[in-house]
């Protein structure tokens, strides 16, 4: 039988927990230690109350999620929060989290599995941030309209788009091809320019603020708005895939869309 040790181990090697950097908030690694026995696996994008109770329910006793039990920052252990920690306790639940080091990785991560689920030809690390390579890009062989369609296909929901028109080189409305594609899930949308500047004619990330709909408008650049969530779910699966296959254990997604 798997160990909570052997596991956290296997996960923090094959993640780069230590190496990669992130938010401070995210803490990276095991956030909540747990019964050593590991008998099945849940996976999630968020560690909120209602996926603790649902791993739990599920017979789950270690949770592994995208953005962990202190994304918003420290707080009072009181309210939900206290109600969240005395359950996990209780049940013997580990809590694990991995934010950018499940984004970036080349197999499991985030931009990796949309990229290859969307076919992008010469897919390539791209954004630089803080020492890394933030996302991927790749040359998507069909139109924007095109891509739009595998995007929501991939994703279960169709996407919010900016189409750039005839402006720049991303072609003309949706008819228009998508030509090079830069993927960066969750709340990338801010870094529009920078993007556009990186030789991007179709971004796709999970949610940006207003203005980058304007501003990737007058940039020339196709913007299309998968959502933060389901845009980051694809690692997390892919984790489960994984540690199923390595040690044998029963591994389920736990779905709780935010909607955003």
């Amino acid at each position: 039988m798997a160990t909570l040790d052997d596991i956290v181990s296997f996960l923090d090697t094959e993640l780069r927990i230590k190496e990669v950097p992130d938010y401070p908030g995210a803490m990276n690694g095991l956030q909540m230690e747990g019964r050593q026995a590991v008998k099945q696996v849940a996976v999630a994008v968020d560690a909120s109350l209602p996926v603790v109770r649902k791993a739990i329910e599920s017979g789950a006793n270690l949770l592994i999620v995208h953005h962990g039990m202190f994304w918003n920052g420290a707080r009072m252990v009181t309210g939900a929060t206290y109600e969240k920690f005395k359950i996990a306790m209780e049940a013997g639940l580990a809590i694990y989290s991995a934010h950018i080091p499940l984004d970036i990785h080349p197999v499991v991560g985030n931009n990796a599995c949309l990229a290859s689920a969307l076919e992008l030809q010469e897919a390539e690390p791209f954004f630089e941030w803080k020492g890394i390579l933030l996302g991927i890009r790749g040359r998507f062989e069909g139109s924007l309209n095109q891509l739009v369609s595998r995007v929501g296909e991939v994703l279960g929901e169709d996407p919010h788009v900016c189409s750039a028109g005839s402006a720049g080189s991303a072609g003309s409305g949706g008819s228009g091809e998508a030509g090079i594609v830069g993927v960066i899930t969750g709340g990338a949308g801010s870094e529009v320019v920078a993007v556009r500047e990186s030789g991007i004619d179709s971004f796709l990330t999970g949610e940006g603020p207003h203005w980058s709909y304007t501003e990737a408008e007058e940039l020339g650049m196709n913007m299309i708005y998968g959502g933060h969530y389901l845009t980051e779910t694809g690692g997390v699966k892919a984790i489960a895939d994984m540690l199923s296959e390595k040690f044998g254990l029963e591994a389920g997604f736990i779905d709780h869309p935010s909607g955003m």
